[in-house]
């Protein structure tokens, strides 16, 4: 008789539900064994599979997708319910409904295959098909019944959560029949929260940004919903959005922009999605990130179960990397030479001399924008956005020598292997919605916002490496990401695996400090060329490095969180006293005055009075919080004693050695660019140039309700430098509406320092007035050209005091070379400003 061997197995076997042996069990593994560290991760998750919340962190390139997938198929096995791996885009989940596939797991993609609803296939979507407010999976009032959910995996956990802010925030454009009666709504307390700012809305500036304050938009926000209401099935924005914040309007921050409308919850109202919010499971890949509080502001999640992260027993299993930063080289090297090197590697010229001496590589750069692309495209082959970035990674997979530019990619992109071998960061993302602006701009300089940079630097980075046995070199561009490579405090903020690899670079790059491009070819060529001194002692010094025990979740993000959900159900009085202890024990200025803010928005609801008095005090700790209704007396800015003085006594407080100095000040005038998206930052860096040059200098628009200038240098008790920026202006003149605005702040000058004589300044494209504008007596103007003159002189004058012991401490040096470089108050507008003319 025949053997039929599809009898057997056929009685009472138990399915597999431990991840490990799911994969052993496989009949077509396509590859024999797992990677150690997902075999420690998968049975560590294995014994705590229960709780609510996991966070599972792993190196970039470590195999999470698939952890994530068996954890998936765990669940199915198990009976605990139906299973969802989610992605932050369809690029991701087309690369793991492939891993899938490799493995010989079932899948679906849409949320009515039955055989994901029979519990037999696990469903990969991206995270914008759960969580929006025509959800398949059900919303609360909505038409679908909410689906139950055994677990639902959020893989690039991090990445998913702007989609996350971005689906709970209606944004109304400038366009949408909505917006103008939103702005007639709140236009008198928009003017009294910033006339300039209000102005430049009207005009379209592109940045401008002003907050509804809290007691207009609580008090007003009947109307806004019979004014909203009938808009709910007017588009796409308002159809999903509308649903989920609907029901806590008047908690809501309402921003208004020149280029719209926009109205975002201050955490994300998760339980509006309760296939997610009540999931029996939900488990978060991320990698090495050491902040996890966006995972309890955005998704509700428990931060006591957050803080003790799922990770391997070592964190030996990244990639080696060679992480340089030029400009902490050699402050002198030039970006152009380094995008030259980049394009002479990409042709395989790595001596520079014109002929290819080794094999052609792959380059990629990553910008935050498209203008930060533009200095790449004489040199790239492709520039690439997300749309089209599924076919461009595809294309490096299968050549060699290209040089690909991706704007704005710094998270959810794979490049192993030869698709990248020489990885370039061109900057970082600057906030893009007015809210994200708003924040960024009120907590410039603090701690939370370093260590946000710090974090996508991080992601960034992470791109070229995909597992333990690839390498990329990683050249980190300008000044801003040089100082996260030589500063303490922002050094301690990556993870230890990488905290590691910069430490070797770091000894490296000592070997070849201040010397020119050609040593930048020569130590990449070493790493590129697997040179086997080096092979040897990276692998060392990562092989002792663990995984951090523990995850940073700060406080206030717990208490944020905390307080919303209490404001959500009516307890306002509880969700303002959430915010009393954190606000107490924070050390930042700016952080508490912020959070100052959003406790003064939930005791308006009980105490308007006593919401008044919470704004007063937390505008004297941060100028960008909102204005009190009563307003603020503007605060007055005394002039130095002496400019050198001044400037050797704020050099000497705020940098410890050379190096600082000369990144910070880079850093600084970075900032100052001509760029629409980044007129904040300018007007920033601007107040801060002035400090560094030995004047007091202050933001009268942003200190005392946009009555004052972008900015006032007291250059002396009897001459002020009154400056309007206008760096993101690209018209050939000056306009009516500038020039005006200038001669107001002139006339508040005037008004507020009658013992004083302004000089009115502007920073624009053009010294060419419009025929119907009339300039004020005097005004000069600093032009592209003579900004980078300026930068120039600025660069001299710093590395001049940093070339020696303390110079940038000694008065008399300092006095020197403000002299040297003309940049004493005499001469300075004299010779990097032009005067302003009619056509």
């Amino acid at each position: 008789m025949p053997l039929d061997l599809s009898r057997l197995g056929k009685g009472d076997r138990a399915p597999l539900i431990r991840p490990r042996d799911i994969f052993n069990g496989l009949p077509n593994r396509p590859f024999p064994y797992l990677r150690q560290e997902q075999g420690e991760v998968l049975e560590s998750w294995f014994d705590i599979r229960d709780n609510h919340d996991v966070v599972i962190k792993q190196n970039t390139g470590g195999g999470k997708t698939v952890v994530g997938l068996l954890i998936a198929q765990s669940t199915l096995n198990e009976g605990i319910g139906k299973a969802v791996y989610l992605t932050p885009d369809n690029y991701l989940a087309t690369q793991a409904r492939a891993e899938a596939h490799r493995l010989g797991l079932a899948t679906a993609n849409d949320p009515d295959d039955m055989e994901f609803r029979g519990e037999r296939a696990i469903l990969i979507t991206t995270f914008h098909t759960l969580v929006n407010g025509l959800s398949r999976f059900g919303v609360i009032g909505g038409s679908h019944p909410p689906m139950d959910l055994g677990t639902v995996i959020v893989d690039d956990a991090h990445a998913a959560l702007a989609a996350t802010e971005a689906q709970f925030t209606l944004n109304i454009a400038r366009g949408h029949d909505a917006y103008q009666p939103l702005l007639d709504m709140f236009e008198g307390d928009l003017r009294r929260q910033s006339a300039k700012a209000w102005a430049d809305i009207s005009t379209a500036e592109y940045t401008a940004a002003i907050r509804v304050p809290f007691w207009a938009w609580a008090d007003g926000a009947q109307d806004v919903m019979e004014l909203l209401h009938p808009y709910r099935e007017s588009n796409d924005k308002f159809r999903f959005a509308w649903p989920l914040i609907a029901d806590v309007l008047p908690l809501c921050a309402a921003t208004a922009t020149s280029q719209g409308f926009e109205i975002r919850p201050p955490c994300p109202p998760i339980h509006m999605i309760p296939s997610f919010a009540k999931a029996r499971r939900r488990v978060y890949l991320t990698a090495t990130l050491a902040d996890d509080s966006v995972l309890v502001t955005s998704l509700d999640a428990d931060p006591e179960l957050l803080v003790k992260p799922v990770t391997p027993g070592s964190a030996a299993d990244l990639g080696d990397r060679l992480i340089l930063s030029p400009l902490a080289l050699n402050p002198n090297l030039d970006a152009g030479a380094i995008r030259w090197l980049a394009r002479q590697f990409a042709n395989g010229d790595r001596n520079g001399d014109g002929a290819p001496d080794s094999q052609p590589i792959n380059v990629v750069v990553i910008v935050p924008s498209g203008p930060a692309a533009e200095p790449w495209k004489p040199f790239a082959d492709a520039v690439l956005r997300v749309d089209d970035l599924a076919a461009g990674v595809e294309s490096l997979k299968s050549t060699r020598g290209r040089l690909v530019v991706l704007i704005n990619k710094y998270d959810g992109v794979d490049l192993p292997g030869d698709v990248c071998r020489l990885l370039i960061l061109d900057g970082v993302p600057t906030p893009m919605s007015g809210a994200d602006r708003r924040e960024a701009d009120a907590l410039t300089g603090s701690p939370t916002v370093t260590a946000r940079e710090i974090q996508r630097i991080e992601q960034g980075m992470g791109r070229g490496v995909r597992d333990r046995d690839d390498h990329c070199a990683v050249l980190l561009l300008g000044a801003n990401l040089a100082r996260a490579t030589t500063e303490p405090n922002r050094l301690s903020m990556f993870s230890t695996a990488t905290q590691a690899q910069l430490g070797l670079s770091q000894e490296l790059a000592l070997q070849i400090k201040g010397e020119g491009i050609n040593s930048i070819r020569e130590a990449l060529s070493v790493f590129l060329s697997r040179d086997p001194a080096w092979v040897e002692e990276s692998r060392r010094r990562t092989a002792t490095v663990r995984y951090a025990e523990y995850t940073r979740v700060r406080p206030e993000a717990v208490a944020s969180r905390k307080a919303f959900d209490l404001a959500v159900v009516g307890q306002t009085s509880n969700a303002a006293a959430r915010f009393v202890q954190v606000i107490n024990h924070t050390d930042d200025a700016a952080l508490r005055g912020w959070l100052m803010e959003q406790r003064a928005g939930y005791v308006h609801f009980t105490d308007p009075h006593q919401a008044q008095q919470v704004l007063v005090n937390a505008t004297r700790l941060n100028h960008a919080v909102l204005r009190p209704a009563a307003g603020i007396a503007p605060a007055k800015t005394k002039a130095g004693a002496v400019q050198a003085r001044e400037a050797a006594a704020f050099l000497a407080a705020t940098y410890d050695n050379p190096t600082q100095l000369v990144l910070g000040v880079k850093a600084m005038l970075e900032d100052i660019a001509w760029d629409e998206e980044r007129t904040n930052q300018a007007e920033a860096a601007w107040q801060q140039l002035g400090r560094h040059l030995g004047f007091a200098s202050s933001r009268p628009d942003k200190e005392s309700g946009g009555e004052g200038p972008d900015n006032l240098w007291i250059l002396s008790p009897t001459r002020h430098a009154v400056t309007e920026l206008k760096t993101g202006c690209t018209t050939d003149t000056i306009s009516k509406h500038d020039l005006n605005q200038l001669g107001g702040s002139v006339r508040w000058d005037r008004s507020e320092y009658p013992e004083a004589s302004p000089l009115p300044v502007m920073l624009h494209p053009s010294n060419i007035c419009d025929s119907l504008g009339t300039p004020e007596p005097g005004m000069v103007v600093i032009t592209p050209d003579k900004l980078d003159a300026l930068k120039a002189a600025v660069t001299k004058y710093t590395v001049a005091l940093a070339d020696g012991l303390g110079l940038w401490r000694d008065e008399a040096s300092v006095a020197t070379h403000l002299g040297a470089n003309r940049l004493n108050r005499d001469q300075l507008f004299d010779t990097y400003a032009i005067p302003a003319r009619k056509a």
